[in-house]
């Protein structure tokens, strides 16, 4: 008389299917893991540069041809600008009050630092734009359509046309950006 059931041979079968099945739905979800977080850090990436567009977007449509004093009274230009750093005063800051704004390179970051006021030595509130920068330079666009490498007009109010920025991280190469000044005026 015959019973029901599995022979061994039929259980070592089934128990071998059943492990290449759970090997290939583990390595599905490692692949699946491993390409979320890729696609995470690329993301975040690409987010570093449109956030930097959009801040010196904004910043340079609203630049404003207003001289100001520093902690000592000295004048500054409403606009300076070097291959490494730039400074303006711009409309729209707190309570649409004017505000002074700059972005520089510290080490291997770049920089936005946003004063309180726009005369003396205020307190200014620094946020890291890029980080890992081997490269950066910054040139302005003079009205005979010229690239100048630093902006110091002998008129303090005078502002360039546009800026370029092209900067060199391990994350994404060498980039280029054109911002239009005042709002193109």
């Amino acid at each position: 008389m015959r019973r029901a059931g599995f022979t061994l041979v039929e259980m070592l079968i089934a128990l071998t299917i059943f492990g290449m099945l759970t090997a290939a739905g583990v390595a599905l979800l490692t692949l699946t893991v491993r390409t979320q977080e890729t696609s995470g850090r690329l993301l975040a990436e690409v987010g570093e540069l449109r956030r930097l567009g959009a801040l010196m977007t904004a910043d340079l449509a609203q630049a404003a041809p207003r001289a100001s004093r520093d902690g000592e009274g000295r004048p500054r230009p409403a606009f300076a600008g070097s291959a490494l750093s730039l400074a303006l005063v711009r409309h729209g800051g707190p309570e649409g009050a004017l505000q002074r704004v700059e972005y520089r390179l510290n080490g291997d970051r770049l920089e936005r630092l946003a004063h309180s006021a726009v005369d003396g030595d205020t307190r200014a509130v620094a946020i890291s734009l890029l980080a890992n920068v081997s490269r950066l330079r910054l040139r302005y666009r003079d009205r005979e359509g010229g690239w100048r490498d630093a902006w110091d007009p002998t008129d303090a109010t005078l502002l360039p046309r546009a800026v370029e920025l092209v900067s060199s991280d391990d994350a994404h190469g060498s980039i280029r950006q054109l911002f239009l000044v005042g709002g193109g005026r």
